[in-house]
């Protein structure tokens, strides 16, 4: 759940599997936003994110002659949430802590199946009561941010540390526990217009790059240490039509290099 709690455009989307052996299987997807409200009167920060995994380890039983594959799919939701205050330090630069706070659940599939059972037929299967963990975490960040918006470009540059405790509750019996998400992350982006227009408004090429080195409990958990993306992609202005909220729409292909892993991966992003 570590790397679904923490917004980081390396883990929002992660599908890992060994290709050898297709095992262990890790599907994992988010979505997360953050904003500050008024730069200029009340720059309150408030950020969130929301993320769903599936995770597929599979497990060999032998009595010394045979031996079995055993599959066990784990299903698990986590959000977390942040409050922040910026502090301006130079032009265009603020430093932004943030208080962080989460809540994850997971269920093995087999856990899943006695919900439905017992709803259904009211059957009471006690061996299908085991296999679910839920969690709770609270935390911090801290935050230096630039951002430098001129007539012919635009720079984005973060640097953020994020430590965030997970301890378990309401859990079955013997996967009761804690761990500490924690990483620090470099993420920039550049933005500038291509000459083309579309809605009346210029058409911008987005470069983007990041890094992020995990540590703690997260450090070597799903086989690497840290992860480097890079993306390039367009960026439409839809300002100029009230009737939408949106402002921007970005699409950016990205491709992620670590330790024993590599991929690729398409964002769809917005702005308000």
């Amino acid at each position: 759940m570590g790397f679904a709690l923490i917004p980081d455009v390396t883990t929002s989307s992660l599908s890992i599997r060994q290709s050898e052996t297709d095992n262990p299987k890790l599907g994992m997807t988010g979505l997360g936003g953050g904003f500050t409200y008024d730069p200029k009167g009340t720059p309150l920060f408030l950020e969130g994110t929301i993320s769903g995994s599936r995770y597929d380890p599979k497990f060999v039983a032998s009595n010394g002659t045979e031996s079995r594959s055993l599959p066990v799919k784990w299903n698990s939701v986590a959000g977390s949430g942040g409050v922040g205050w910026d502090f301006p330090v130079a032009p265009d630069w603020v430093v932004r802590p943030i208080f962080n706070f989460a809540l994850g659940h997971m269920e093995s599939d087999v856990s899943l199946g006695s919900r439905f059972i017992n709803q259904k037929f009211d059957k009471e299967i006690e061996f299908l009561q085991n296999g679910r963990l839920n969690s709770y975490g609270y935390g911090g960040s801290l935050m230096l941010d630039w951002e430098r918006v001129r007539p012919d470009h635009e720079i984005d540059l973060e640097l953020r540390y994020t430590n965030i405790r997970m301890k378990t509750f309401d859990t079955s019996e013997g996967v009761e526990g804690n761990s500490t998400a924690q990483s620090f992350n470099a993420w920039a982006r550049w933005r500038a217009p291509t000459g083309l227009t579309a809605l009346d408004r210029p058409i911008r090429y987005v470069l983007e790059a990041a890094h992020t080195v995990f540590y703690g409990d997260m450090r070597g958990a799903l086989g690497f240490n840290k992860l480097t993306t890079a993306g390039a992609g367009l960026e439409l202005d839809t300002s100029r039509n009230k009737p939408l909220w949106v402002t921007r729409v970005r699409l950016v292909y990205r491709h992620l290099t670590g330790e024993n892993v590599s991929g690729n991966s398409v964002g769809l992003a917005a702005s308000f």
